[in-house]
């Protein structure tokens, strides 16, 4: 057979579309042409293919005109996951292997030059794909489809509930699973890897299973004092708000910042995936830390790029890498104003869309803000224990590298002070609440806003408000004269009374009353900048 075809995948963004590699032999001068819109590494399969089949003691048809075409030929392909997919055409191609069984896999992973299988990244973005495409199937049945990748890979796609995953360590392991019939000893006395094993036996079948989640996150009760902080992250837990902390260093802005994800409800297994696939994407995705939400901590010299994602092909940010977890930017003012503002968007829609010239790609940013800031650039602003040595002009210059706009979008504004020497090195008898008890009532209080409207009060917009705020009519005119007095924007306002319902749920109380409105008002900014 001169023609044979292979499926595989190519990522565009979080989206894994299926790729068809047709491979045909025909008689001519010998050449190895690769068309279909593939980038620089796809075109350096070439050698690595070339290399992987002789060096496993496979024949490779030298003589031949080789052209390899990977469809549709618009899509964007990039890395080393065409290798595998190649060299099974190749073989396929030149009767070497049953091209018919092919047909009940999908390939993916980088060959090296002895023929030993490498990870690709994106590997649970192409069994969640594979997944979907069979729950789409008009004819309702489950697809036959088997997707065969590297170790490292394999493992990470074997986490899709019901996924079947094949784990391949070399190609002879693959060529052995694929040999036409009455050629089953055609592999006898060649090694598939440097410990010696006999072709076939690297290939192990791996059921889609999630594992067990083991947390161990930094404890609430070891911050000592900041009472008042830890009430706003609890808040900020229980209605999914963006915080941002302000108070001199030492103060235990990030200290606070490192317990919050520990605050927030367990990941959903559909959570889970998302933000493993897009951890994966960018090769991130370590299995230990499957269901644990993510905390991302970008320096401040981070970009707009890093931040938002970008290049060719498009890459998640850190925003996006943040999808279902935390992310926190201390010393917010250092950052740049084009990657503070990069920020707006996302936190207002939860995804971001990358746009380029040639590809556009969408990806998922569902996160939490946690932001920290000095109050001046010496950071003594308003400290007892230290003087500030900063001009009211500095101050001002400082704090108005924050926009107005971005500080409307940030729902809790915190006042961290410091504390005391004799406080910090005191040994307390009763220490502080532990994460399990304050992350007690926020999962009580995210049930109720789940059960009441099926998302978080800070996701509420329009006419939602109106309908599960059910806000009394004296907490109404004393939001309504604050608002008016202060100079609120509608965001503002608004946001003050998703606040206000949240801690309404962690009062377990149905109706929103004046005292929690009260106490929504003091996490707005004191300044007009809202």
């Amino acid at each position: 057979m001169s023609l044979a075809l292979v499926q595989s995948r190519a990522l565009v963004g979080l989206d894994a579309a299926t790729v068809t590699v047709e491979v045909h032999l025909a008689n001519g001068l010998p050449a190895f042409n690769l068309v279909g819109l593939a980038d620089v590494e796809v075109k350096e399969a070439r050698e690595r293919v070339r290399s992987a089949i002789l060096n496993s003691g496979l024949s490779f048809p030298n003589n031949q005109r080789i052209t390899v075409n990977l469809a549709p030929a618009d899509l964007p392909k990039d890395s080393g996951r065409f290798d595998l997919p190649i060299a099974l055409g190749i073989l396929a191609a030149d009767g070497q292997l049953d091209a018919a069984a092919l047909s009940a896999y999908e390939f993916a992973g980088e060959l090296s030059l002895s023929g030993e299988l490498r990870p690709v990244r994106g590997a649970l973005a192409a069994a969640l794909a594979l997944q979907n495409q069979a729950l789409k199937d008009p004819t309702g049945r489950p697809a036959l489809k088997r997707l065969v990748l590297p170790p490292g890979s394999a493992e990470e796609a074997a986490l899709v509930p019901g996924a079947s995953i094949v784990r391949a360590v070399h190609l002879l392991d693959v060529v052995q699973q694929l040999l036409p019939p009455g050629h089953a000893q055609a592999l006898e006395g060649l090694n598939a890897g440097p410990a010696g094993t006999a072709p076939g036996e690297g290939w192990t079948r791996l059921v889609g299973q999630a594992p067990a989640r083991t947390e161990v996150q930094p404890e609430l009760s070891e911050v000592k004092g900041q009472a008042g902080a830890k009430r706003a992250l609890e808040i900020a837990a229980a209605g999914g708000h963006s915080v941002l902390m302000s108070g001199p260093p030492g103060s235990g802005k990030t200290m606070l910042a490192q317990r919050f994800a520990a605050l927030l409800p367990p990941m959903t297994t559909q959570e889970a995936l998302e933000s493993a696939a897009v951890a994966s994407l960018a090769g991130r995705f370590k299995t230990e830390r499957w269901g644990l939400r993510p905390t991302c901590s970008p320096h401040h010299s981070a970009s707009a790029i890093a931040l938002v994602g970008g290049g060719s092909p498009p890459r998640p940010g850190e925003i996006s890498l943040a999808h279902n977890g935390v992310l926190f930017l201390d010393e917010l003012p250092e950052f740049s104003r084009s990657a503070l503002e990069a920020l707006r968007e996302p936190l207002e829609t939860g995804h971001i869309t990358i746009a380029r010239a040639a590809r556009r790609a969408e990806f998922p940013a569902r996160f939490q803000l946690i932001a920290a800031m000095n109050p001046c650039p010496c950071g003594y602003a308003g400290a007892t224990q230290r003087v500030c040595k900063c001009t009211p002009d500095q101050v001002l210059r400082y704090q108005s590298r924050l926009s107005g706009p971005l500080l409307d979008r940030i729902d809790l504004h915190v006042g961290v002070s410091a504390l005391p020497a004799q406080e910090l090195l005191t040994i307390s008898t009763t220490p502080g609440e532990a994460t399990h008890t304050v992350r007690t009532r926020v999962m009580a209080a995210r049930a109720v806003a789940m059960a009441r409207q099926n998302c978080t009060n800070q996701a509420l917009q329009g006419h939602e408000l109106d309908a599960h705020v059910d806000l009394e009519d004296a907490a109404r005119q004393f939001l309504n004269t604050a608002a008016t007095r202060l100079g609120w924007s509608g965001r503002g306002t608004h946001r003050t009374l998703k606040v206000a319902r949240t801690i309404a749920d962690l009062a377990l109380s149905k109706q929103v009353l004046t005292v929690h409105v009260a106490e929504a008002l003091q996490y707005r900014p004191a300044t007009g900048l809202s």
